[in-house]
């Protein structure tokens, strides 16, 4: 290091080479710190919950938030697109800061999760008693019984429950899973009536 500052001291090409060899001693220091810092690029992105949400909700991108994390903290059907998840329904409620994935979401993914089976569809029926809805939460099983006191489905997976508005929709939506051969007879009757259900 001595030798290398008279050298800077001198003129020429003594000099020079001084000069050379001190930018590149520089760019190797450099270049050693860049391999060794935590890459930003190792990160991967993901979807949050910008802020608590209630389940039913129709997600907006002011309900979400994108954010870098290491690849093994990110679940491994986490979000990535906001303008995608957007429009969608979240089934579940979710807290500030928790990852979005796409079986948080009302689909194929979260009908088949939540019941635990492949042959399942989801319907939607309108309960004639809007406070049975509040002791509905996703996972519970339920009987959805028609107004003549006759059952409909035995054993429907309640998947989410829906606020909804309007003169005549003053009840709740309540999106069940039910076997594939099921769900046709009661996607119909609940069309035309409305139907309660009794809590298994």
């Amino acid at each position: 290091m001595k030798r290398l500052l008279l050298a800077l001291r001198t003129t020429g090409w003594v000099r020079t080479v001084a000069i050379r060899r001190l930018v590149a001693a520089a760019l190797l220091a450099l270049a050693a710190f860049l391999a060794f810092r935590p890459h930003h690029t190792s990160e991967a992105p993901m979807l949050v919950a910008a802020h608590d949400l209630a389940a039913g909700l129709t997600l907006s991108t002011s309900d979400l938030r994108l954010v870098r994390a290491p690849p093994g903290l990110v679940p491994r059907a986490a979000l990535t697109d906001l303008s995608a998840a957007a429009g969608q329904v979240l089934a579940a409620g979710a807290s500030a800061g928790e990852p979005i994935t796409s079986a948080r979401l009302l689909g194929p993914e979260n009908t088949r999760l939540t019941a635990g089976s492949d042959d399942v569809a989801a319907v939607p029926i309108r309960l004639a008693d809007e406070g049975v809805a509040e002791l509905l939460v996703p996972g519970v099983r339920v009987d959805i019984v028609a107004p003549d006191q006759s059952v409909l489905a035995s054993s429907a997976t309640v998947l989410t429950v829906r606020s909804t508005g309007g003169s005549r929709e003053q009840g709740r939506l309540v999106v069940v899973a039910l076997p594939s051969h099921a769900a046709p007879r009661v996607a119909a009757a609940a069309l035309t009536k409305e139907v309660t259900v009794t809590l298994r």
